[in-house]
């Protein structure tokens, strides 16, 4: 089936059951490897290697329109387990209809700084938080296809844990 990926048709974010309203857009981590410059005998110059499952850290921003409780809630200093689920369209090219395709993110955050905005009449404040993120799975129509977790030695990719055989080594 030939499908082009088209848009976001909306998305929901949810903490505990709650789902946060006014909010307006969020930026999802970026995962970033680690990696070591090598050089040394018998080699012809440096590489750069890539540390297997090793990331640099995570963090996420979340933006609302406007200030609400539930982004003075989200600044509360201790984690928070988020849920943000997206409707995205989909061209099916085979059958010339639009589907919606699920797409969901799980995140663990905590806050690290909270921007109030701006007070402008007939204006949206733009308030954000960025967040350290110590937990990022994707799920994409209910399979997992994403699973970054540093602190559990996981990094899971297409259907393939990645770290199994570092946690076997340590004894995890």
């Amino acid at each position: 089936m030939a499908k082009v990926d088209e848009t976001v048709i909306g998305f929901a974010v949810y903490e505990d059951a709650t789902e946060y309203y006014g909010m307006s857009e969020v930026t999802l981590p970026e995962i970033s490897n680690l990696t070591e410059e090598i050089s040394g005998a018998g080699m012809g110059g440096k590489v750069e290697a890539v540390i297997l499952g090793a990331i640099e850290a995570m963090t996420t921003t979340l933006n609302f329109r406007t200030v609400t409780k539930n982004a003075i809630k989200l600044h509360e200093p201790r984690e928070h387990k988020i849920d943000l689920r997206v409707a995205q369209q989909n061209k099916n090219t085979t059958k010339g209809v639009t589907e919606v395709g699920r797409v969901k993110h799980l995140l663990t955050l905590t806050p690290k700084k909270l921007n109030p905005g701006k007070v402008a009449t007939a204006s949206a404040a733009e308030v954000s938080g960025e967040y350290a993120t110590t937990y990022f799975a994707t799920y994409i129509d209910g399979k997992k296809m994403l699973e970054i977790d540093p602190l559990n030695y996981i990094y899971f990719v297409n259907g393939k844990d990645w770290l199994a055989d570092v946690r076997k080594a340590l004894g995890k």
